[in-house]
């Protein structure tokens, strides 16, 4: 390796495991590690996970890359799981609880008593979020109320309290540097998206302290610099990105401009689509702040699906078939799914209709009805939600989007990209890199170092246009009479 080419290594921290890619200025990844991580749900609704295990799994990846001896890092980027709520005493560096996960619904009582308050419309009006569970906010102060050391070190100035980012730069800076970027920031329900500073109005509102929160800061700024001995890196490796992961996915698929929308299969989705400005959605979305760099801000509209991929693995399971790539073969031996329509609202229905408690539902079975029907109805739900979302978004920008770059272990599947393209109308293409998050952060490391892009490159693009006009207008009008169903249930005959 050229001792002249600088190498970013990019740290993917997510909920399910850490990657790690070491990435030079051309896009070339040159090398991987990864490290699993174990969720905990000691309660119904509740999902933690350990702060410490989330920290041990940076350094076990960053120590896998700096083995590979590939040549000078110039700089490290990190993408994130976001909403997760990290809290630790800053003197110690020791987490005070279990670090709660984006997942977690724990508080979901206490956003709904806030909404039935009337806070929900100021809540929106600073932050661009609806009140909800996921976000950190609501989090913090039930921490604050249920976790004896939280307030005694709130009041003796040793609180620190941050998304997973800032928890890692913290950790890696031992403790010399506490800040996060604009992205995270923006996903707290605590920070003026507009203002770009923590809002006292939502901090008196939740009762938590806005002196144990993190400077916020460009997402490309210097962050700070490994200390020594804190992990397999140099002493003063300088920390040059952060972002979000869904952010990170955005900016990896080289969207620089409103007009396409990035969509992550996995678990659940999230999709995000640039706006020209600030835009507070009036369709069931969030806004959003993208990434900020010393061009300002990028605002963005997000949605995001509660399950989505997930649903062809439960349907895969419920249909006694072996995994989702079965379920995906089955599926393709119909040529539509007889009338069936499946809702995978298994955790509530997410953007755009909110739904929390919704159940699914699968409908419109007669005596004709096979399981390949049923197979085939879970495919085009994945699909149909996304469309949902998409649509949503169109209605709160007033104008067309031109298409869907699509990331995430379910978009590998030509069939369901195929279908997503036609019941879009729009082509849909898919990345040649299943770790586009990392990738984005290390492309805007690179940008901090004054080092351009390199132009993502894309496995395959899907047109539309294998599906008939009118089944596709079928499709979709079967769709949203059932959402419509399942969001509004007929009461229960006594």
């Amino acid at each position: 390796m050229r001792q002249d080419i600088p190498l970013i290594l990019a740290v993917d921290q997510g909920t399910t495991n850490t990657k790690a890619v070491l990435v030079d200025a051309a896009g070339k990844v040159l090398a991987k590690a990864s490290a699993p991580l174990t969720s905990n749900y000691p309660r119904p609704g509740w999902a933690e996970q350990s702060a410490d295990a989330i920290w041990g799994s940076v350094r076990s990846v960053i120590a896998d890359i700096v083995a590979g001896n590939h040549g000078p890092i110039a700089g490290i980027a990190i993408s994130n799981q976001r909403e997760t709520l990290v809290v630790w005493d800053a003197e110690t560096g020791e987490p005070l609880a279990p670090a709660i996960l984006w997942q977690c619904r724990r508080t979901a009582a206490e956003c709904q008593a806030m909404i039935d308050a009337g806070h929900n419309a100021a809540v929106n009006a600073i932050t661009g979020l609806s009140i909800n569970a996921l976000f950190p906010a609501s989090k913090l102060a039930w921490t604050m109320d249920n976790v004896v050391s939280v307030r005694d070190l709130a009041e003796r100035g040793r609180l620190r309290v941050g998304t997973v980012d800032s928890w890692l730069l913290f950790k890696l800076t031992a403790g010399a540097v506490f800040a996060t970027d604009h992205s995270n920031a923006s996903r707290t329900m605590l920070f003026d998206t507009a203002k770009l500073e923590w809002s006292l109005e939502l901090h008196n509102l939740f009762k938590v302290p806005v002196s144990a929160l993190a400077q916020a800061l460009p997402s490309n700024s210097r962050f700070g610099e490994t200390a020594t001995g804190i992990t397999a890196l140099p002493a003063g490796t300088p920390i040059l990105a952060m972002m979000g992961d869904s952010h990170a996915a955005l900016y990896g698929h080289g969207v620089r401009a409103p007009g396409l929308v990035k969509a992550t299969y996995g678990t659940g989705s999230s999709l995000m689509t640039l706006t020209d400005r600030r835009v507070l959605s009036g369709h069931g979305l969030s806004s959003t702040i993208a990434w900020s760099d010393e061009r300002g801000v990028a605002y963005a509209l997000e949605g995001n699906i509660t399950v989505s991929a997930q649903a062809i693995a439960f349907a895969a399971t419920l249909l006694g078939l072996d995994g989702p790539r079965a379920l995906s073969d089955l599926a393709q031996s119909v040529s539509d799914s007889g009338k069936v329509v499946f809702v995978p609202a298994l955790a509530g229905l997410g953007a755009p209709h909110w739904t929390d408690d919704a159940s699914g539902t699968i409908s419109g079975m007669t005596h004709a009805t096979t399981p390949a029907h049923i197979a085939r109805a879970t495919m085009e739900a994945v699909a149909l939600q996304i469309a949902d979302v998409f649509e949503a978004m169109q209605q709160d920008v007033g104008v067309a989007l031109s298409g869907l770059m699509a990331d995430g272990g379910a978009s590998t599947n030509d069939f369901l990209m195929q279908l997503q393209a036609d019941i879009l109308d729009r082509p849909v293409l898919r990345g040649d890199q299943p770790e586009v998050g990392a990738l984005g952060a290390a492309a805007m490391a690179f940008r901090a170092l004054g080092i351009p892009a390199p132009e993502p490159s894309h496995a395959r693009r899907f047109e539309p246009g294998t599906m008939q006009a009118d089944a596709r207008i079928d499709l979709l009008t079967r769709w949203y009479e059932t959402i419509a169903r399942v969001k509004s249930p007929s009461p229960t005959a006594t």
